[in-house]
């Protein structure tokens, strides 16, 4: 296994991702903004530090991933990514901005964030799918894995500048301005996909239409053991252990007492591990199994030792930790399911990992946002450790499984 910087790196040498990536992490630094300010909004501006409020604004946010389930992956796998990708990343821009105009306004309710987080939601429920899955098209099947792990190096170097940068704003100029920059940095990942070189894309076959398309996919992971397994894992964590605003703003306003610049700075230290993680992956051939047996231990791990930290940077240091691990089953589950899958079904198999992944995070926000109000966000961070000792488990077990099977196919 070779971890050189050429070898790192190497998607980087392809014009159209070079060009796409750094739109991308213009756009990713305004959304982490974004994703900063809300929270912070809901918490200490329209409610007096409700946590569930901010379960709520989650729920809605990320719950159209599994609501319109159906239709993200069938869109993904139907239509011409490129311009779908334009259409979203567009309506998502706007809808910052309107957001960052009604805040600055003053006239701004806890209800406005909810419409607008489900609005926002919904858009980011089609890019989603087609983001992930464009990847391909942009270096090809062979860089694939690379190109996933630089994506999520790009994303949480921005988780790391971005939620310090919305902290500063918010604290000197307001958290309106954070919507608005938010709004504004869209323009650069547009500008990116219109200077796309289109004859040097790697455009995969596209599915055709035929009745029973939109639940063509779940009959296909059904049909696949080791995707189940890992769509499973993928449920324990995301209903349970990545509701990281809620566990990051009750920790930082409710047991250390910090201000908004240390809220946002908590975040950004997070992805200090979220990045080590992602370039050790990009310097990885190609993803196994094993990996996310890893990176869900280490989660369960990482979220025990948050859950009892007794200062505030044990926790940040406990931070960087489940963002290591985070970082590592996310990019890991990613690679494996495109890799595994077939071209022209790649769009749906995405959408049902993200609808998991993202849209089960409604079901399980409200439940830890209670019980960190009512027991505190220390037991909020232990049941998000739970999880990753559980997800431990099926991994374990499929495993198990899958050697039972192998056996019995050779007995003779």
């Amino acid at each position: 296994m070779r971890f050189s910087a050429s070898n790192t790196f190497r998607s980087l040498q392809i014009y159209n991702y070079r060009v796409w990536a750094g739109g991308s992490l213009v756009s990713n630094i305004g959304t982490w903004m974004q994703r900063t300010a809300q929270d912070w909004l809901v918490l200490t501006q329209l409610t007096n530090h409700n946590a569930a409020a901010v379960g709520i604004v989650m729920s809605l946010q990320f719950g159209p991933q599994l609501l319109l389930l159906p239709w993200t992956g069938f869109a993904a796998d139907h239509f011409n990514q490129r311009k779908l990708l334009i259409a979203t990343q567009a309506t998502m821009g706007l809808l910052s901005l309107a957001l960052g105009v009604l805040t600055l306004s003053g006239a701004v309710q806890l209800w406005h964030v909810y419409v607008f987080a489900f609005l926002f939601g919904c858009a980011s429920a089609f890019d989603a799918p087609v983001r992930q899955t464009f990847v391909s098209e942009l270096v090809g099947d062979k860089d694939l894995s690379n190109a996933v792990a630089l994506n999520s190096t790009s994303f949480n170097a921005a988780r790391m500048i971005g939620p310090a940068v919305a902290g500063l704003v918010i604290a000197s100029v307001g958290t309106g301005w954070a919507f608005v920059l938010n709004g504004a940095s869209f323009v650069a990942v547009l500008a990116s996909l219109r200077l796309l070189r289109t004859s040097e894309l790697h455009p995969r076959a596209r599915a055709r239409r035929q009745p029973g398309g939109l639940t063509e996919g779940f009959r296909y992971v059904w049909g696949r053991p080791d995707l189940k397994a890992i769509l499973v894992m993928l449920f324990l964590l995301g209903t349970f252990g990545m509701n990281f605003p809620i566990f990051i703003s009750t920790m930082a306003v409710g047991v250390f007492h910090t201000d908004a610049r240390g809220y946002g700075l908590l975040s950004s230290v997070m992805a200090v591990g979220t990045i080590a993680g992602a370039l050790v992956a990009a310097g990885r051939e190609r993803p196994r199994f094993s990996s996310l047996l890893i990176g869900a231990a280490v989660f369960g791990i990482g979220g025990t030792l948050a859950a009892i930290a007794p200062n505030y940077w044990f926790f940040a240091a406990a931070l960087v930790i489940i963002g290591v691990a985070a970082l590592t089953f996310n990019n890991t589950s990613n690679s494996l399911m495109q890799l595994s899958t077939e071209p022209a079904m790649r769009g749906r198999v995405m959408a049902l990992r993200l609808g998991i992944a993202l849209g089960c995070t409604p079901l399980g926000a409200p439940l830890v946002g209670w019980v960190a109000d009512h027991l505190g966000p220390r037991w909020a961070l232990g049941v998000g450790a739970l999880s990753g000792f559980a997800a431990t488990g099926v991994g374990v077990y499929a495993l198990v499984l899958k050697r039972r099977r192998l056996e019995n196919s050779v007995a003779p």
